[in-house]
């Protein structure tokens, strides 16, 4: 793929890097694009919203938000409702999901008093807004990553987080697997480059015959989350609920696009300036925790989660208490639940400690 660049601050570093020290990896290049202490998308960017480039689930409704609230409160009493608890969101946009989440989670006896709210994000517009919403909650800390968070008991949500971790990806050539890189054309333009031979990916479950073309993305960013997350629990129990866009099993296929405007274009499209997702590999996911000591349940898609934990009766009880909103919370609510678009699409896989019992929502 070529595509034209817009001469971002980013572009011109990225060029720079490659002309002296030549390609880089796929995954270098999307944490360049996405996390860049000076010109990456999330470091400057305030991508959500009908102004910015997305719009994810709490965005579109507080049920969703406050259905992950009382799904978390369910969580702390399987774990035997411990004096204290790290509810942790990582990539918590504009702090919208939490701030329905803690309102839910309060109805439950105990849960707010044993609370401590840790928010992982790097996007300082992103945390101004979180501090505005969440400023009069007590206990509420901000780390740059998983790896900072402190030991102890730990709920973990993830919306829309892993699509936009760096993946790996390798490229089939003669029957053999080589690292895929992004480098310069002769009109140094970003293009995509065959790089050196690599080993066999280190994946339980792939195709067995290599094409020329083929192309595997290995799900490097989000084993390295998941490493950090366990390393930091310390052996306490440990719950994650991962809700994202992608596909069940691992199946050959490059799904790095950029986002802007809500709509998707190049991934060589103004870097720094634009979003970068892949589409999310569970069953990697999958294998990634079970390596790690997890239990794994799912993935479900997003509407046969949300209708098991209550969807549409909490939307019901919603709409009588506010008339003036009640067309505008069905919308919402039908939205999340589409059977063509985001209630299919969307997935959630709950990951867990083996000594806890299925996490809510996925038990039969």
């Amino acid at each position: 793929m070529i595509a034209d660049t817009t001469d971002t601050l980013l572009a011109r570093k990225l060029k720079d890097t490659m002309r002296r020290d030549g390609p880089i990896a796929v995954s270098s290049y999307m944490a360049a694009c996405l996390t860049d202490s000076e010109h990456g998308y999330y470091t400057r960017q305030r991508p959500i919203g009908a102004a910015g480039d997305f719009i994810t689930a709490p965005e579109i409704s507080q049920v969703f938000g406050e259905l992950l609230g009382l799904w978390s409160a369910v969580v702390w009493r399987a774990m035997g409702a411990p004096g204290a608890i790290n509810l942790v969101e990582i990539g918590p946009g504009r702090g919208t999901l939490m701030s329905d989440a803690l309102r839910a989670g309060r109805r439950v006896p105990g849960f707010a008093d044993a609370l401590w709210v840790h928010l992982v994000d790097t996007s300082e517009p992103m945390m101004a807004e979180q501090r505005r919403l969440l400023a009069a909650l007590p206990r509420v800390r901000w780390h740059a990553s998983p790896a900072a968070l402190p030991k102890g008991p730990t709920i973990v949500l993830a919306n829309e987080l892993l699509d936009a971790l760096p993946v790996t990806q390798v490229v089939g050539r003669n029957g053999r697997w080589h690292v895929r890189q992004v480098g310069l054309d002769a009109a140094e333009r970003f293009t995509f480059v065959t790089g050196p031979e690599c080993a066999e990916p280190p994946l339980a479950h792939r195709p067995a015959t290599v094409h020329d073309g083929d192309v595997l993305e290995i799900a490097t960013g989000a084993r390295d989350m998941l490493e950090a997350l366990v390393a930091r629990t310390g052996g306490g129990p440990l719950a994650i609920l991962a809700i994202d866009y992608g596909h069940e099993t691992t199946a050959f296929g490059d799904t790095l696009q950029g986002v802007s405007r809500h709509a998707y274009c190049s991934p060589f499209e103004a870097p720094g300036e634009v979003d970068l997702t892949t589409q999310v590999d569970f069953q990697q996911i999958a294998t990634i925790a079970g390596d790690l000591g997890l239990a794994i349940d799912g993935p479900l898609i997003q509407a046969e989660l949300l209708g098991r934990l209550g969807i549409m009766e909490r939307a019901s009880r919603l709409m009588s208490a506010n008339p003036a909103r009640a067309a505008a919370i069905e919308a919402g609510v039908a939205r999340l639940m589409a059977p063509n678009g985001m209630g299919s699409r969307f997935k959630a896989i709950g990951l867990r400690s083996r000594g806890l019992p299925p996490l809510p929502g996925f038990g039969v």
